[in-house]
């Protein structure tokens, strides 16, 4: 590991001002579970690191505002998976939440993190996509609201600015008519990566949407307007076909955890699966 000057800022004032004083290469410390393995592997070798963790701004836990929950960016997962609120109003994201890598991990990794690692299989990423999640970002001077589909370029990217830090993610209250579910395939529960994750979204008598993760370098948005997916009486051999016809804006990679080809297929039985789940809550609601 190289040698890096480490502050811990007491207030989001203390932040920008050694954000603008200080030179070279700046990471932020959240959770710290990415953050501390790319350091000890010298993949990461910042001139500073900024511990983030005492900041206020950033520590707003979960609470609802007018037609929004408000979610801080240190919120943990383990926070997300089990709070009323996420339970009730976003089960696919508590969902996400429960299955990201072990409890001692789930327990520290915070939400804003995993969001600024802008990696294509995060876990939190589909949900957040379905739920339609705006980025709260705040510099020294100005803040702006962006939308979590907006805020991705690429594995690793982020429209982050030099100088502005992610405090925290705002999600619209969802409609009552619509039901949502996540999952995701991995080579093993844990620690590992998702092979391919996914969040399905049904509206009664509506339009079905999925957004899907790791299959592309970003995760991606795809929409069945007609009705078809979401009616539960609908033909099994068409609603597949759709599905197929859908997923075909998937890019997948080969890499350590699957073939292109293996990711290809496995979205899609994904896709059944979810929209299934997704049918089978939006019918317990009405019951």
């Amino acid at each position: 590991m190289e040698t890096f000057k480490y502050y811990k800022p007491r207030s989001i004032q203390d932040a920008f001002n050694i954000i603008q004083q200080e030179g070279g290469s700046i990471r932020f410390l959240a959770g710290g579970t990415d953050l501390l393995a790319r350091l000890k592997s010298g993949h990461f070798a910042p001139d500073i690191v900024v511990d983030l963790k005492s900041l206020d701004e950033l520590n707003g836990g979960i609470r609802i505002v007018g037609q929004n929950v408000h979610i801080g960016a240190l919120t943990t997962f383990a926070k997300i998976s089990t709070d009323p609120v996420i339970l009730e109003h976003f089960p696919a994201l508590a969902d996400a939440a429960s299955e990201v890598g072990s409890v001692q991990i789930r327990n520290r990794a915070t939400i804003g993190g995993n969001i600024c690692n802008a990696s294509p299989a995060g876990d939190s990423l589909p949900p957040l996509f379905i739920y339609g999640a705006k980025i709260k970002c705040l510099k020294m001077d100005s803040s702006r609201l962006i939308p979590v589909e907006s805020f991705l370029q690429g594995p690793g990217k982020t429209v982050l600015e030099k100088g502005e830090l992610l405090v925290g993610l705002v999600l619209p209250l969802p409609a009552t008519n619509q039901a949502a579910s996540f999952t995701r395939l991995t080579r093993r529960r844990g620690a590992d990566l998702a092979t391919i994750n996914l969040c399905c979204q049904v509206f009664r008598n509506g339009p079905t949407r999925f957004a899907v993760g790791a299959a592309a370098p970003v995760p991606f948005i795809v929409e069945d307007p007609s009705g078809l997916l979401s009616d539960p009486a609908g033909d099994p051999a068409q609603k597949k076909a759709l599905v197929e016809e859908l997923m075909q804006a998937a890019s997948p990679i080969t890499d350590v955890r699957a073939s292109k080809e293996y990711r290809r297929a496995m979205v899609v039985t994904l896709a059944l699966r979810a929209l299934k789940q997704s049918i089978n809550s939006l019918e317990g609601q009405a019951s």
